[in-house]
């Protein structure tokens, strides 16, 4: 049951960075990407619809750690403490900018909107490449250093070009071809989490949860499976193609 639930982590994870990647990446590209408000209106309507369910990614990924590793839910919480509250302040910021930005009339308005949501989507691409680090290195006690900030920058790019892969495919300013661009791009950002999975595999099995609690843990959760999975299917039906929504 431990290998179970350490596989389902780990896919959790995969899945939260290929698939909220895009939505962070262009977030952090908006000032880049959006030199007029309605090149940034497009670029909002194109990622906005799949925030939500990208974000039950990492919901799921925290119930797993929280019922199937709380010894290391304790310790990481402790050992990453001052780049959890970043990468929920981030969290806060840039969905608050994505939800509020449409709320009122007003250039400024919907600039400073615009503003959260670009901070926020940096702040979450460097609080998560810091964290992938902290991870991989097994939980310094000093988590802010210089490899901190390197893997926070390096996450930035890579989501970044993720990001810019699905507004070509999804705004058509590529060739039709760009899928295949964007499934690769969704597999680069997934990369980093699965190697530090990886690497993480053997500390994060010895400290799983008791056999017992991993059974009534798998009663409990693996039914939902197939909601979350066809709630996916269904995201990406209705909203990967057609006009853009413009209430966001």
């Amino acid at each position: 049951m431990d290998i179970f639930w350490f596989l389902t982590f780990a896919v959790l994870l995969a899945g939260y960075f290929a698939l909220e990647g895009f939505d962070i990446g262009l977030g952090a590209l908006l000032p880049v990407l959006g030199r007029s408000p309605a090149d940034r209106d497009r670029l909002v309507g194109a990622m906005a619809p799949f925030v939500l369910a990208n974000e039950v990614w990492l919901v799921a990924l925290a119930g797993v750690l929280f019922g199937a590793f709380p010894v290391l839910d304790g310790r990481a919480l402790s050992r990453l403490y001052p780049l959890v509250v970043v990468l929920l302040l981030a969290w806060i910021v840039r969905d608050a900018g994505l939800w509020f930005r449409r709320r009122a009339d007003g250039a400024a308005w919907r600039l400073a909107w615009d503003g959260a949501l670009w901070a926020g989507s940096t702040g979450l691409a460097l609080a998560w490449g810091a964290i992938l680090v902290a991870v991989a290195r097994g939980l310094p006690a000093s988590p802010l250093d210089v490899p901190a900030v390197a893997g926070g920058l390096a996450l930035l790019a890579l989501l970044a070009w993720h990001g810019r892969t699905f507004a070509a495919w999804r705004l058509q300013d590529g060739p039709r071809g760009s899928g295949r661009a964007l499934l690769l791009s969704a597999c680069a950002a997934a990369a980093p989490a699965v190697l530090v999975m990886a690497a993480a595999a053997g500390h994060m099995l010895g400290n799983a949860a008791p056999d017992q609690t991993l059974t009534v843990l798998s009663v409990m959760v693996v039914p939902a499976a197939p909601i979350l999975v066809g709630a996916q299917v269904w995201v990406w039906r209705t909203f990967s193609r057609g006009a853009l929504p413009t209430f966001f």
